[in-house]
């Protein structure tokens, strides 16, 4: 089940113009989901950036990307081998050119149509980081419980540790302003992104804000991939993220952002005949 979305921005005075949202997308092994999701992707009203990294897909994915470069992909990089989401996310991070990067599942779990709702913080100046909550209230399909209690486990561990009152750690969509997550060191490469990029933004004094999003879980007979020996490495992963941090730049905002310069004002300005 969906939530009632508006079909455009928010119509307060921000700057959704101006600003340019880099989606990066890990696919391994989606070829009846990822082109419908990239269509909905392109859905949303904003200037986007679309990166999508394959991850060694077996299942005939690899061979439909290549055709939807140009239209609806901007960036295509393809892994030989399977390394995992943390690796395909690493390696579409360095690509971003976009003001803000936000991470994006290619198994239509995630609804893209959020995406507005999720930057209007960081667009406001109140955020440096934002990320979407399944657990805050928003229409989700009814899954499996014992993934619920793992999820909330990992997320108080990750708090006790981090000093951030999260909700959902584990979600995917973590959008954050590309000079402060292009600045953090990451090493993770499958599942234990999640709590290592959560380290390193709060090491580094990120303000991050949490808000509601949908959530429409599959079943593994749909295609799910996490298990629980994922949740075993996150507690691992978060311990070692944590516990034995590397050194992380302390993040000041800039005075102007990105999409308030001058330059960017004067190129989106509406031009009179």
């Amino acid at each position: 089940m969906r939530s009632p979305l508006p079909a455009a921005p928010p119509t307060e005075e921000l700057p959704w113009a101006r600003v340019r949202l880099t989606v990066v997308i890990p696919v391994y092994n989606e070829v009846g989901t990822v082109e419908a999701l990239l269509r909905r992707v392109r859905e949303v009203p904003l200037q986007l950036e679309v990166i999508v990294v394959d991850d060694g897909s077996t299942d005939g994915t690899r061979d439909i990307l290549p055709g939807l470069e140009g239209t609806l992909i901007d960036r295509l990089v393809m892994h030989e081998k399977n390394a995992g989401k943390g690796a395909a996310l690493r390696t579409g991070f360095p690509h971003a050119t976009g003001d803000v990067v936000v991470v994006q599942d290619a198994d239509m779990e995630y609804d893209p149509h959020e995406l507005p709702l999720l930057l209007r913080p960081i667009l406001s100046g109140k955020a440096d980081a934002v990320y979407g909550s399944r657990f805050l209230g928003g229409p989700h399909r009814v899954l499996f419980f014992w993934h619920s209690v793992g999820n909330r486990v990992l997320t108080l561990m990750s708090n006790m540790l981090t000093d951030v009152n999260l909700t959902d750690m584990e979600t995917c969509y973590k959008m954050v302003r590309r000079e402060l997550l292009q600045s953090l060191p990451l090493s993770a490469n499958r599942f234990g992104i999640e709590p290592e990029l959560t380290a390193r933004l709060a090491q580094a004094g990120a303000r991050i804000y949490e808000l509601p999003i949908s959530y429409d879980g599959r079943s593994y007979a749909e295609g799910k991939k996490i298990g629980w020996k994922d949740g075993v490495s996150a507690f691992w992963c978060i311990l070692k993220y944590n516990v034995l941090p590397p050194s992380v730049p302390k993040w000041t905002p800039p005075s102007v952002p990105s999409w308030d310069t001058p330059e960017r004002i004067d190129a989106t300005a509406p031009r009179t005949p």
